[in-house]
Formats: C-alpha cells, sequence, structure tokens
C-alpha cells in the first residue's frame, strides 16, 4: 500500500467517522480473509498520519456476531498500523462506572461462542502470549490525553465480551457483577488478540452509555436516552483521540507488542503449506527474514 498509518483507529457504535481528519482518501482493501466491515479512511489528525475504520460500517449494518475481525486487522497491518485505539460503547457493571464515563479495560473475559480470534490455522500453528491483553505504554498515552481534558476516565478494569446481539438476562449481568467484572460489550476481545497476533499494539477505550440490567433503574432509562449517551460519547471520544494522537508523535515503540510472534510459532516453517504461507506473508515475512528462511 502507498498510504502508510501508523496509528489506527476503530470507531464503536456511534462514531462512523472521524472529526478533525484532513486529506482524506478512502482506500478499499481486499484481504486473504476476506473484505472489512468498510473502506478505510487515511488521513491527516493535527499532522499524524492514521487509518480510520467504523467496525460495524457506516450506517451501522453489520452485528458483533457478522464482524469479520481478522480483516479489519489485517487491513489496518496492510497500512503499516503500528497502534491502534479501538472505541466501543459499552454496559457499566459497576455503580461507580457511570453513564458518559470513560474505562480503559486492561483484561478480558470472554462469553463468545464460535468466533475467529486467530490469523492461525491451516497448517500452522502458533501461540501468543495475552496474559496482558492490552498494550500497557498505549493505555497510558490514552489515559493521561483523557485526564489532560478533563474526562471522567478509569484505568483498569475487565471487559465481558458477550456474543449478542441481545443484551444480558437480568442472571446473567448479576453473574458477571459476581465475577466482579466491570464493564460489558460485544466486540473488543477477538480484535485484542488478532491485533497481538498481527504485532499492533492495542487499547480499548470503553465508552459507557448506561448501567447493565442488574441496575435497579435500568428500566427507567429510555433507547434515547441510550442513543443520547452515544451521541455525547462519541463527540468526547474523538476528542481524546486526537489528544492521544498528538501525544503518540514521535514516542517510541519500546513495548513487547511488536514482537509478539518472535517465539509464538510452533510449526516449522518449512512445514507450511504454499496457500497458508501466503495468506501470513504479512505476518511472518519479517521473523522469517530474520531468521535466514
Amino acid at each position: 500500500m502507498s498510504r502508510k498509518a501508523p496509528i489506527g483507529i476503530i470507531g464503536g457504535s456511534g462514531l462512523y467517522s472521524m472529526p478533525g481528519l484532513e486529506g482524506i482518501r478512502e482506500i478499499q482493501i481486499n484481504t486473504p480473509f476476506g473484505p472489512p466491515s468498510d473502506a478505510l479512511v487515511t488521513g491527516t489528525l493535527d499532522g499524524q498520519a492514521v487509518a480510520f475504520l467504523a467496525r460495524h460500517g457506516r450506517g451501522h449494518r453489520i452485528s458483533p456476531s457478522e464482524l469479520n475481525f481478522r480483516a479489519n486487522i489485517y487491513a489496518f497491518k496492510s497500512l503499516g498500523a503500528e497502534q491502534i485505539i479501538s472505541l466501543s460503547a459499552v454496559g457499566s457493571l459497576k455503580e461507580e462506572l457511570a453513564p458518559l464515563d470513560f474505562v480503559l479495560p486492561d483484561q478480558f473475559f470472554d462469553r463468545t461462542r464460535g468466533r475467529i480470534s486467530t490469523f492461525f490455522g491451516e497448517g500452522a500453528v502458533a501461540h501468543i502470549g495475552f496474559a496482558d491483553p492490552v498494550c500497557g505504554r498505549l493505555a497510558r498515552q490514552v489515559g493521561d490525553a483523557g485526564d489532560g481534558l478533563g474526562l471522567r476516565l478509569h484505568r483498569g478494569g475487565t471487559y465481558v465480551c458477550m456474543e449478542g446481539p441481545a443484551f444480558s438476562t437480568r442472571a446473567e449481568s448479576n453473574l458477571y457483577r459476581a465475577w466482579g467484572m466491570d464493564v460489558i460489550g460485544m466486540t473488543n476481545l477477538q480484535e485484542a488478540k488478532l491485533a497481538r497476533e498481527a504485532e499492533i499494539c492495542y487499547v480499548t477505550v470503553a465508552m459507557v452509555t448506561d448501567y447493565d440490567c442488574w441496575h435497579p433503574g435500568h428500566d427507567a432509562v429510555t433507547v434515547e436516552q441510550i442513543l443520547a449517551n452515544l451521541q455525547k460519547n462519541a463527540a468526547q471520544a474523538a476528542r481524546l483521540v486526537r489528544a492521544a494522537v498528538a501525544r503518540l508523535a514521535g514516542q517510541a515503540r519500546d513495548c513487547a507488542c511488536g514482537r509478539a510472534l518472535a517465539h509464538a510459532l510452533i510449526t516449522d516453517p518449512a512445514a507450511i503449506p504454499a496457500a497458508t504461507r501466503e495468506k501470513l506473508r504479512l505476518l511472518l515475512a519479517r521473523h522469517e527474514s530474520a531468521s535466514g528462511r
């Protein structure tokens, strides 16, 4: 690709474009894993090259269970992305995480079913380390940017990734609270795993729209109120992203995310089928050249 974008931005529910983006160019990317959710929109944000993708497609056409996570992350990788800031609307599982607050979770808990969460398979096996699924360096920079803007932002916590598209039952919601979970959403776990395999730093900015159904006041919340919170969160999220991108400009990427595959590939490269090798070329080329293969 001729257009390089070291920083990727994934817009969640309510954020389908990136305010302030200049020199806009839409790029249709065909990946070995199919098409991403939409065209990637590249440009500069206060002078920094970025790429933006509406996770659910513009017009919100794709449900969480239908998302092609592999294509989305691969598309960013093909544009040279080294860092991804991912925005996601969530429900709160704790009283102190109020609607319109922002949360930077540092853990995930998987309650999805049958989603593809790896680029590998078909004759190539890799086991990445995932004990700490969020890039701590990137999360600190985003958190500091939020503090500088005076946002109500909470650092750390666990994001329960549920299947959807229906929301939780009250029993499920209360169980997650008993387990000590913090927020609940439907999308970000797969992104985090695939970003790690692609050696891209990743952080989730969870935007609280409402309390999940455990809360005594939940039944009084209307769809209109939730949609209004989505719009308010989206406007604040755009400010946060711009401030974070400015902080990341010229910063050394000294975390381990860029070396996640260094010792993760278990399969003898000579045994990987040619078709699989071609699909994974973008991910493996650097490691194979470094080892002289």
